[in-house]
C-alpha cells in the first residue's frame, strides 16, 4: 500500500514538473515574440516620426543633392526598379526551369544529388562574395569595366537564384503524387502533367519564394556597392547599359552624412523601401490566395 502511494506521489510530482516546465517554455516563447514585435514597432515608429516630414512629391521626384532639403530619391528608386525587373526576368525562368528539371525529369543519381547539394550551399554564401564575383566576371570581363544595370542584375541573379531553385523544388515536392497519377491515368504525357497539373499547384509556393528572394535583392547593399560604387546619381537609368544606384546604397550614404537633416531624409528613404517591399509581399499573397482558391471552385 505504501509502495502504491509512493508511486502515485512520484507520478504527480513528475506531472507537476512537466506542467511547470511547459508553462515556463510558453512564457519564454511569448516574451521572445513580444520583445521582437515591440522592438520592430519601436524602430518603425522612430522611422515614421523622422521620415514623414520629408516624404512628399518633391522628395520622390528629385535627385540626390549635397543639400539635405533638396535631396530626392528618384534616381535610386528608378535604379532599384531596373535591378529588380531585370533580375526577375533572369531568375524566374532559370530558377523554375532548374527546379522542374531536378524534380520531374532528372535521374536520382549521385551527380544530380551533388548539384542539389551545391545549390543548397550556394544559398548560404555571403552576398559580398557574389559582389566580388560580379565585379570580376561581369564588370571587368563581360562589360569591359562598365558598371551598368545589367552587371548589377546579373550579380543579383547569382545571389538569389539558389533561393528560387530551392523554394520551387519544395513547392513541387508539396504537390500530391495522386494528382500526377490521375493525369497519367487519363493519358497525359510527362510534360503535360508538369505543365497542366504540377505547375498550377506549385505556383503559390513558387511565387512566395520568388518574391522573398527578390525582396532580399532589393535590400542588399554590399554587392551593389561593389558593382556600382555610385552614391550621388543625378539621372534616371535609361537602358540596361546605364550607370545606376539603388535605395539601400543611397540610404546608407545619407546616414553617413554629418548633417542632421540627412537622417530624416534617410528615414524617408527607408519608408519608401518598406512600401516597395510590402507591395511585393502583398502581390505574392494575392497570387497565392488566387491560385489556392482555384481548385475549390
Amino acid at each position: 500500500m505504501n509502495k502504491t502511494a509512493t508511486t502515485q506521489s512520484n507520478r504527480q510530482r513528475l506531472h507537476a514538473v512537466r506542467v511547470l516546465r511547459d508553462r515556463i517554455f510558453v512564457v519564454g516563447f511569448v516574451l521572445a515574440v513580444v520583445i521582437g514585435i515591440a522592438g520592430l514597432g519601436a524602430l518603425l515608429f522612430d522611422v515614421l516620426i523622422d521620415g514623414m516630414p520629408f516624404l512628399n512629391w518633391k522628395f520622390l521626384s528629385s535627385y540626390a543633392s549635397r543639400k539635405p532639403l533638396e535631396s530626392g530619391i528618384l534616381a535610386p528608386l528608378a535604379g532599384t526598379v531596373w535591378i529588380v525587373g531585370l533580375t526577375a526576368l533572369l531568375t524566374v525562368p532559370i530558377g523554375v526551369g532548374t527546379a522542374i528539371y531536378l524534380e520531374e525529369f532528372a535521374a536520382k543519381n549521385r551527380f544530380n544529388r551533388l548539384i542539389e547539394l551545391n545549390i543548397a550551399n550556394l544559398a548560404g554564401v555571403p552576398s559580398v562574395i557574389y559582389g566580388l564575383l560580379g565585379l570580376a566576371v561581369f564588370v571587368q570581363f563581360v562589360f569591359n569595366g562598365s558598371r551598368n544595370v545589367t552587371a548589377g542584375a546579373l550579380t543579383m541573379t547569382l545571389l538569389i537564384l539558389p533561393i528560387v531553385v530551392i523554394a520551387s523544388q519544395e513547392a513541387i515536392k508539396a504537390v500530391p503524387s495522386s494528382y500526377r497519377d490521375a493525369a497519367y491515368a487519363m493519358g497525359a504525357n510527362k510534360w503535360q502533367v508538369v505543365k497542366s497539373v504540377v505547375l498550377p499547384q506549385a505556383l503559390p509556393g513558387m511565387m512566395s519564394g520568388i518574391i522573398l528572394a527578390l525582396s532580399r535583392a532589393i535590400g542588399e547593399s554590399a554587392p551593389i556597392l561593389i558593382i556600382s560604387s555610385l552614391v550621388w546619381v543625378t539621372f534616371v537609368p535609361a537602358s540596361p547599359d546605364s550607370k545606376f544606384t539603388v535605395l539601400p546604397l543611397q540610404i546608407f550614404t545619407w546616414i553617413s552624412q554629418p548633417q542632421h537633416d540627412f537622417r530624416g531624409i534617410a528615414a524617408a528613404g527607408i519608408i519608401v523601401l518598406l512600401v516597395v517591399l510590402l507591395s511585393m509581399n502583398a502581390i505574392a499573397i494575392w497570387i497565392r490566395s488566387k491560385y489556392q482558391q482555384r481548385p475549390e471552385q
